[in-house]
């Protein structure tokens, strides 16, 4: 790796990307990592220091999906066209994205984040506390390739946090689980452990639930604008855009802005593997392809009826399954029409 490179490692880069930029073919290119985007236009930081950046209109015509394009986090080839200005070429191969489905009937992939090594769920202990949201956040974090872990913040507004923390690993199996305050500047010490040089950690959790206060906290100042709590203790989403920031103490954060809405975008494998304790279950089941109904022999259902198993957390198990099946329905049905309209445009007039 050469000197320039050299000076990269603490943006992450490595010889995973090293070795994906090569085969690019670079003459004229320098790399790049994606800061921040803002209406179609990217910060990035890299080589020749931060530059605006665009995808030309080829890029733009044959990105074949919304992934396709730009996300922070993502490293990137760039092609400079002045000391501040540059062209972004390609998209080097993602180690691990956070995604959701765009919001809406269409069926395509929102990355929200690229090559993260630990990503952060925060949830608040107040009244918007909610275990089968935090289930769906954990399928997407199963997803994304990056190591999952759960925050629980807002300790201070929590009369049981005991139950609290053993209601949730109950949902969150083999997940590290670090109950703070932000307000109160408790339990956040255990968050610095995941501040590791060159790798990058990403917050992600439900709008009002005190991402951009850990944040502020973890940076040592107030950099990241917080909204007031309500006397309900429902704090105000303020975060409006995604952005890659240099921690004093080396890593790399991501801060992603709250979400209203989670749609799934993965496989059925991915729920499994947030639920594995009804996985585990469903392996003593008589019938392999037992769907824990009226089968005989169904050690789920066998759970469910002596208390092993909360008949919530089994519905939502269900539940995201469903829409996990169809998501891959509508993938394969937008395939279909791609390939056919491909074909439609190579096809030779007659």
């Amino acid at each position: 790796m050469g000197h320039a490179r050299t000076g990269l490692a603490n943006l992450g880069w490595n010889g995973f990307f090293e070795q994906a930029f090569a085969a690019l073919g670079t003459e004229g290119l320098s790399l790049a990592r994606v800061v921040r985007e803002e209406r179609e236009r990217y910060l990035v930081c890299g080589e020749l220091g931060e530059m605006v950046a665009e995808v030309p209109g080829r890029f733009r015509y044959e990105a074949t999906d919304e992934s396709r394009f730009p996300a922070v986090g993502d490293w990137v080839a760039v092609k400079p066209l002045s000391s501040d200005q540059a062209l972004i070429t390609a998209v080097l191969p993602r180690r691990s994205a956070i995604s959701r489905k765009v919001a809406g009937d269409k069926t395509s992939e929102q990355v929200l984040a690229a090559n993260v090594d630990t990503v952060l769920l925060v949830a608040g202990l107040d009244q918007e506390f909610n275990p089968r949201r935090i289930e769906r956040y954990v399928a997407a974090m199963r997803q994304s390739g990056a190591a999952p872990v759960i925050v629980l913040n807002k300790t201070d507004l929590c009369p049981d946090l005991a139950a609290r923390v053993a209601e949730l690993r109950a949902v969150a199996v083999g997940i590290s689980v670090h109950p703070v305050s932000a307000l109160e500047e408790k339990g956040l010490d255990a968050l610095h452990e995941y501040l590791r040089a060159a790798e990058t950690i990403a917050f992600i959790g439900s709008s009002g639930v005190g991402k951009s206060t850990i944040i502020n906290r973890l940076l040592g100042t107030e950099r990241q604008q917080t909204g007031a709590v309500s006397v309900v203790g429902k704090g105000q989403h303020i975060t409006s855009r995604r952005e890659l920031m240099l921690m004093p103490a080396g890593g790399l954060l991501i801060d992603t802005p709250g979400m209203r809405e989670l749609q799934l975008w993965g496989e059925e494998a991915d729920v499994n593997r947030a639920f594995e304790d009804i996985e585990e279950l469903s392996r003593a089941c008589r019938f392999r392809d037992c769907r824990h109904g009226d089968e005989p022999g169904c050690a789920v259902r066998a759970a469910l009826k002596v208390g092993d198993l909360a008949p919530e957390r089994f519905r939502n198990y269900c539940k995201l399954q469903r829409e996990a099946l169809l998501l891959a329905q509508r993938q394969k049905l937008v395939e279909m029409k791609a390939k056919r309209r491909k074909e439609e445009e190579t096809r030779e007039p007659d």
